[in-house]
């Protein structure tokens, strides 16, 4: 269980911080993304990095 709660909390990280520099314009990448320059992708982004953090969080301390 610890092992399946880290790779899933380190994929919610990466994607979320994916998601929230595409909200914020930094990332640019793909070019049509309709996501990009949306601040509703960084709050999106944001949580699920969060979920991330708290997902690996959890693994570690089981």
């Amino acid at each position: 269980m610890r092992t399946l709660f880290l790779v899933i909390g380190v994929i919610a990280l990466l994607v979320g911080l994916v998601w929230t520099g595409q909200g914020a314009g930094l990332i640019q990448w793909p070019a049509q993304s309709f996501m990009i320059n949306q601040s509703q992708w960084m709050w999106y982004g944001a949580s699920t990095a969060f979920g991330g953090l708290l997902l690996i969080f959890v693994s570690r301390r089981s």
